[in-house]
């Protein structure tokens, strides 16, 4: 990945990929249709954050603090929709983020 001031760096993603509710998120997050089911709105808007706190199990704080490290580490992208907001996966960003980890292994 890019290494700019404002961008997350190739560590940022591997720190934020060494939780694996972090990694089980992005993952899930590959087939909305599959983990989330039954949401009212559009997958092409992303999930909805309170489909993904329920399907962690986990408080809606902590899953709050996961999406919110997934966002800032830029490996999904968080959008706000009247009062919902909706978390999908920056396949650009994991494919950046995938060369960077291919060339420095």
């Amino acid at each position: 990945m890019p290494i700019q001031n404002d961008m997350p760096t190739f560590e940022d993603c591997l720190k934020t990929l060494a939780n694996p509710v972090r990694r089980k998120i992005l993952h899930e997050l590959r087939e909305p249709e599959r983990y989330f089911p039954g949401q009212e709105h559009p997958y092409e808007w992303g999930v909805c954050a309170n489909k993904i706190e329920s399907a962690c199990g986990l408080s809606q704080s902590t899953v709050s603090g996961h999406l919110a490290t997934l966002h800032q580490s830029g490996l999904v992208s968080a959008k706000k929709i009247g009062q919902w907001v909706f978390y999908q996966r920056d396949e650009t960003a994991i494919a950046q983020f995938l060369a960077a980890l291919r060339e420095n292994l």
